[in-house]
């Protein structure tokens, strides 16, 4: 079992939400206040996870800084209600910013039960591992 603080559990809770409201805001054809709500919401419980110090790190590594000014653009586009437009730009700034955690979701998502059976086929698994940059072939 995970151990969480109080403050990282309110985190969980606000990301979950932030991340329900973007995929809400899509569904109802980009509707600006649905998708500034989840914005405003993912990056509050993306601070209460990791905390301030962290976050700011985070999004100012040198690797990261097209994804990060990509991702502001997007919010910034979607607060002055141009949301389509900053859909895709904000769609490219995470894909920029969490683009490297894909291969661990997709790894983790196969260790639950129902879920790790479909992603595990053998017709499917080939190319879920391509798109998440899963690679069978070491480093060294």
């Amino acid at each position: 079992m995970i151990w969480l603080s109080e403050r990282q559990k309110f985190g969980v809770g606000f990301t979950a939400g932030g991340i329900f409201f973007f995929f809400f805001g899509i569904i109802t054809f980009f509707d600006s206040g649905f998708l500034a709500l989840g914005n405003i919401l993912f990056i509050l419980g993306l601070i209460l996870i990791i905390g301030p110090q962290r976050t700011i790190s985070f999004f100012t590594r040198p690797t990261k800084i097209r994804g990060t000014i990509c991702f502001v653009l997007g919010i910034l586009l979607i607060l002055v209600k141009h949301p389509f437009v900053g859909f895709v730009l904000e769609s490219f700034g995470i894909l920029g910013l969490f683009g490297d955690f894909f291969g661990t979701i997709v790894q983790f998502l196969r260790s639950i039960p129902y879920i790790g059976d479909v992603l595990s086929h053998p017709l499917i698994a080939p190319t879920i591992d391509r798109l998440a940059g899963i690679t069978d072939v070491l480093p060294v």
